[in-house]
């Protein structure tokens, strides 16, 4: 059998470009255990992902304040603390980005997610002023609180539907995924990884992005076998 699965999906799951790479529909669909996708992105992001994928619903989204399985949900943190800090970074001069993107933070339910433009050192001082954390995760400064994580969400999500983490392998790339290594039982950081993912990982693979994720992939499918 293939080991279950903890993905990330930015940067591990998408092209340089950021599109999700079309091998995530050639392998994923078909794998024989379960498949949990681990984001930062908002709660609606790795469900849509799971749908199209025609999987179970299975995700960890905004870093861990979201836990979605069998239907059920559950949130974790502080949402009212992290838009506190939001509300002073802003009266302070700062500016959240996005261009005015508003779907970036509008079906976020966790936390408060910042341009990489901003005044990161402004956002962390206000962050830790109102006892917030700020996470890096390459793709944008991510404000929540400070005992939310992928990695206590995968350890949660295993307690309750009876899955061994041991048996998990986690791919990802950044410092938001280091907690799942963790608590996963084998891990790998894409090539893209940034050094403290790449450090915390079992293995840092010589490709990046979803090439690097579907040289695991495919190997796991042929260690499996045709009987798998």
């Amino acid at each position: 059998m293939v080991p279950p699965l903890v993905l990330d999906i930015d940067g591990t799951l998408t092209t340089p470009d950021h599109r999700v790479d079309r091998r995530v529909f050639e392998i994923l669909p078909n794998w024989e255990a379960p498949v949990v996708f681990a984001t930062g992105k908002a709660f609606p992001y790795p469900v849509a992902l799971a749908h199209f994928l025609g999987l179970p619903e299975t995700v960890i989204a905004e870093n861990g304040g979201v836990i979605h399985a069998d239907g059920v949900t559950e949130f974790a943190g502080d949402p009212d603390a992290c838009w506190a800090v939001a509300e002073e970074f802003i009266e302070r001069g700062g500016d959240l980005g996005w261009g005015g993107r508003t779907t970036v933070n509008r079906w976020r339910e966790t936390e408060v997610a910042v341009s990489m433009d901003a005044d990161e050192e402004l956002l962390r001082e206000i962050a830790a002023d109102h006892g917030q954390t700020v996470v890096d995760t390459g793709y944008a400064y991510h404000v929540k609180s400070p005992d939310v994580s992928k990695g206590s969400a995968f350890e949660t999500l295993c307690e309750e539907y009876r899955y061994d983490p041991d048996r998990f392998v986690a791919i990802g790339d950044s410092e938001n995924d280091v907690s799942t290594f963790e608590a996963a039982g084998e891990s790998y950081a894409v090539a893209n990884a940034d050094s403290v993912a790449r450090e915390a990982a079992d293995d840092v693979l010589s490709e990046g992005h979803m090439d690097g994720t579907a040289s695991v992939l495919e190997r796991l499918l042929t260690e499996a076998g045709p009987d798998r």
